[in-house]
């Protein structure tokens, strides 16, 4: 948050207030509530930072209702999560918040019940898994705001160069591809693994998943250092790191960068969401999308992400929140959103129209995919921690699979026992 407004907003607590947390009732006067909005970016440059999009719904919404104006502040996803941290700590406690997780704050009991802060007509909009999602112990604090999928992607004219016929269903048919593009595709990596701190997480799953692991068993247990787990990584390691098919260093490589390298025509195989699609038009690379190779065949399940919108207690303004959020649902709004980042509905009114508009047929092998999604623990009140742990360690696992992940499955364990 920039010093001015911190100031400005510290500066409003006076009187009777001076025991209210420094973002609480101060946003608050006889001239209307200013609500403080915190999203993350889904852009991958200034023309498209999503700042564009928050603040035209903001203006749009304060011309509708004068009486609640919205304070915007957008911020990347590698810095979102901790700066929301020190927020919280310092008490200027946003009162909407836009990111990947919701249970850690409900675990510290800071949110509202989404049926405190979404009319019925909007919360009945909600696609129904989606909203489930949203639920810890049988309550829905979570409110989704945007869904997706993780497929294969592959560069259709370096695969023809290499003279790669079939696209790679298991692993080994991706090793052989690698090592084809390698030795007949100079410039080019074969395969990009970012495994950095943006998209280690998701990554990592979906290897894990490609080996039938994963991150917790049936019972909902942390299951990090599982045999399969540490075999995926230590396939990775000897199978596509140490023989120079994917990026030197993947623990220091970020999912922007090997984006950017597939629609650059730079990188040949990545595991991508939607985005990917309007970049790679854009970088006029001949694309192809198929499901993800596994250790003996294409994945059945892939990974599925879902994105969160949740409002705060902190500040009181419940009834603005719900003004705001029911605007901000609005299928104009969504559309427009979805459409801008080639991202999935979680709206039923959206996905009718994008599945029935013929606007989108280039999201289809997504939509098919989607519904055998495996998920993120996300109703985990421990899983926010212990995914910040995977993001900024996870990667390195290519290098010591038992060492590294055994000591995310401790940290783990003890943050499970510490709540």
């Amino acid at each position: 948050m920039n010093k001015q407004l911190f100031v400005a907003i510290c500066a409003c607590t006076i009187g009777a207030l001076t025991l209210t947390a420094c973002g609480g009732a101060d946003a608050s006067s006889d001239d209307g509530v200013t609500l403080k909005l915190v999203a993350a970016d889904y852009g991958d440059k200034a023309s498209n930072s999503s700042t564009a999009y928050w603040k035209d719904v903001a203006q749009r919404f304060t011309a509708a209702n004068p009486k609640i104006k919205v304070d915007v502040q957008v911020i990347n996803w590698n810095d979102i999560d901790s700066q929301v941290k020190t927020m919280i700590q310092s008490g200027n406690v946003p009162d909407i918040l836009q990111t990947g997780g919701y249970a850690d704050k409900v675990a510290d009991n800071l949110l509202y019940r989404a049926d405190e802060v979404l009319s019925v007509t909007t919360q009945a909009n909600l696609i129904g898994s989606f909203a489930k999602a949203g639920e810890v112990d049988g309550t829905q604090y979570g409110i989704p705001f945007v869904s997706s999928a993780r497929a294969f992607f592959y560069n259709k004219s370096v695969f023809a160069e290499a003279g790669i016929t079939e696209v790679p269903k298991s692993w080994d048919d991706l090793e052989a591809a690698a090592e084809k593009i390698k030795a007949k595709v100079p410039g080019v990596t074969p395969y990009a693994l970012p495994l950095g701190p943006e998209e280690a997480q998701g990554e990592s799953l979906i290897w894990e998943l490609g080996n039938s692991g994963g991150y917790t068993d049936s019972e909902g247990k942390y299951t990090l250092n599982s045999k399969a787990n540490i075999e995926a990584f230590s396939w990775l390691k000897s199978n596509l790191v140490e023989p120079g098919l994917t990026y030197a260093n993947p623990a220091t490589t970020d999912r922007k960068t090997a984006f950017a390298d597939f629609a650059a025509g730079k990188t040949a195989m990545l595991n991508g969401h939607p985005s990917l699609i309007q970049m790679s038009k854009d970088g006029k690379v001949d694309y192809g999308v198929a499901p993800i190779p596994g250790k003996t065949g294409a994945l059945r399940s892939t990974l599925g992400v879902a994105d969160w919108m949740m409002a705060f207690r902190d500040n009181g303004h419940k009834d603005e929140v719900r003004t705001f959020l029911d605007f901000a649902y609005s299928k104009e709004n969504t559309l427009k959103f979805d459409e801008m980042y080639n991202l999935m509905p979680v709206t039923t009114d959206t996905l009718q129209e994008m599945t029935g508009n013929g606007k989108h047929k280039d999201l289809e092998p997504f939509f098919r995919l989607l519904p055998n999604a495996v998920f993120y623990p996300l109703g985990d009140t421990a899983w926010d921690a212990v995914s910040a742990e995977i993001k900024k360690s996870g990667g390195t696992a290519v290098t010591d699979p038992a060492k590294v992940l055994g000591e995310l499955q401790k940290k783990a364990e003890d943050t499970v026992s510490d709540q």
